[in-house]
């Protein structure tokens, strides 16, 4: 079966930087596995796995465009100490989520912070960098009428495990 909208996909990925530096992997971990056509991974990954099938080996070079975009520097903005709850460390490099004004969720990592304020960054940490990428597809089959109508994959052992009806 070919990778293609709908079907569900379950790979190993190493993500590395141009420097070689890995980033990310799931080699020795679980596999990724989603929804495909659903953009739930990288743009610039689905459409290289297109219609690719079990078994298939792939090295690519994702750039920012069709990763995590350029980085933004309106994103690198100060917030007051008082807008954390208190008591709560602060120390760069952590992750923290909060609502906007307008009730959308935003996630940033914390570059500075003092008794009195906080340097955000809301940009993606992969943001401006190009991504040099291995993909071992696992397996590729049809999604269940539950994963279509939830628009998420089972992960493949839990698929193993349950009774499932396919589409």
């Amino acid at each position: 079966m070919k990778i293609s909208k709908d079907r569900v996909v379950c790979m190993d990925y190493t993500i590395r930087l141009g420097n070689g530096r890995v980033v990310e992997s799931s080699v020795g971990q679980e596999p990724l596995t989603y929804l495909h056509g659903r953009r739930q991974i990288v743009p610039g990954v689905e459409k290289a796995i297109d219609g690719l099938e079990t078994g298939a080996l792939l090295e690519i070079v994702v750039p920012p465009a069709e990763a995590y975009g350029d980085r933004d520097p309106s994103g690198v903005f100060v917030v007051p100490r008082a807008a954390f709850p208190s008591g709560e460390e602060i120390a760069p490099g952590m992750m923290f989520s909060a609502s906007r004004p307008d009730g959308k969720s935003i996630t940033f990592r914390v570059i500075e912070a003092n008794d009195e304020l906080v340097l955000v960054d809301t940009n993606h940490p992969l943001a401006g960098e190009t991504l040099h990428i291995s993909i071992h597809v696992h397996t590729v089959r049809a999604a269940t009428t539950d994963e279509l109508f939830s628009g998420r994959a089972q992960s493949e052992r839990a698929f193993a495990q349950e009774p499932h009806y396919l589409a």
